[in-house]
């Protein structure tokens, strides 16, 4: 049996950063907690990482959009003058956009 790590978001997209062979997509997830005798609404952001042909559906995205991303988790180390870093990265596999955002949304 194959080991896996993977995830699945559904959320708000907040920027999108096109890079040389890469796009990183912010993406808003909303969870709701009981504080005190009150519900309150946590945003989360999650920074997603498009490769290859997920491109260009990314790129027919927008601030604001409701999206279904879902792909892998994958851990990554560096080196620095101080020491050795930690990453988690989140690799979508699959993007489609749910639902288009307001056009009034800054």
């Amino acid at each position: 049996m194959q080991n896996i790590a993977e995830f699945r978001i559904i959320g708000r997209v907040g920027k999108i950063t096109e890079h040389d062979k890469v796009t990183k997509v912010s993406v808003a997830a909303n969870y709701n907690r009981q504080e005190n005798d009150e519900w309150v609404t946590d945003t989360h952001w999650n920074e997603v990482t498009v490769f290859g042909k997920l491109i260009e559906r990314a790129a027919k995205s927008q601030k604001g959009d409701l999206v279904h991303i879902t792909g892998r988790v994958r851990q990554n180390s560096y080196d620095v003058a101080d020491g050795k870093r930690y990453t988690v990265e989140l690799i979508a596999d699959g993007f489609a956009i749910l639902a288009k955002g307001s056009e009034d949304r800054d």
